[in-house]
């Protein structure tokens, strides 16, 4: 069922070795809900504290996050990005963060994880330089919106 465990039931890499390279994206997202006393603070798209930029120092983690996603689990493969580009959309009237991590590579396997990290690693930057102000913050939801490639696609529904 599982395909990270051999026949043993042991964890293992899964082999990838015959499959064809294909083109393979992935959307992922994540959802920040700012409190109060960080909302009042997002202005002109950005919010600028002592530490900065923080969407700006966002994007930058969520792209160097999805580059390393193969170093930080364990048995996912290391894969090299076409392309990786992270949209932080704030959303005033409902104190939300939304942060889109889209990937792109041509491999044997799917960049899912790449874009689920992405997103994860800019909603936990915005939460580093934003604690000063208050630790009220919220990521509340990262899921994966779709990808294409490999042997099926997925839309979220």
């Amino acid at each position: 069922m599982f395909s990270h465990l051999d026949a043993k039931n042991r964890p293992a890499m899964v082999n990838v070795g015959d499959k064809p390279v294909t083109r393979r994206t992935a959307h992922a997202v994540a959802v920040v809900t700012l409190p109060p006393e960080l909302a009042v603070l997002l202005r002109d798209g950005e919010i600028t504290t002592k530490k900065g930029p923080i969407f700006h120092a966002a994007v930058l983690a969520g792209v160097m996050g999805a580059k390393k996603t193969g170093e930080l689990i364990p048995l996912c493969h290391p894969l090299p990005l076409d392309d990786c580009q992270i949209e932080i959309m704030p959303d005033r009237d409902r104190a939300e963060i939304v942060i889109n991590c889209r990937v792109q590579t041509h491999a044997k396997t799917g960049v899912e994880m790449e874009a689920l990290t992405g997103a994860t690693v800019a909603a936990l930057t915005l939460y580093d330089m934003a604690k000063a102000v208050s630790h009220g913050i919220v990521i509340k939801q990262v899921r994966l919106l779709e990808k294409t490639g490999g042997k099926s696609d997925y839309r979220a529904p």
